[in-house]
């Protein structure tokens, strides 16, 4: 939806678009702040952002077959991460 409103947004608006869509345009203009300024995300999503480039790695190394169980399990073997972390909210 995002790409939607970015693609259109020159010709109808913001509002008009997140009105047709139902979408909160405060929801939309965060999104467009955070592109504009990454820096503003939050720690979260840049740990994520860390664990999703080791997670492919891992699973790239070991031919596309490691699952969940076993990728986790080699990232804590490497002290990417430690299992404790992986059911904290």
């Amino acid at each position: 939806m995002r790409d939607f409103i970015d693609r259109h947004r020159d010709a109808f608006g913001v509002e008009p678009i997140c009105k047709a869509l139902q979408v909160a345009p405060s929801g939309y203009r965060r999104h467009a702040e955070l592109l504009r300024e990454p820096d503003k995300r939050c720690a979260r999503v840049l740990r994520d952002e860390v664990l999703a480039r080791q997670i492919e790695r891992v699973w790239q190394a070991n031919m596309q077959v490691y699952g969940t169980d076993k990728v986790w399990k080699q990232l804590a073997r490497e002290g990417t991460a430690s299992p404790a972390a992986r059911w904290s909210g």
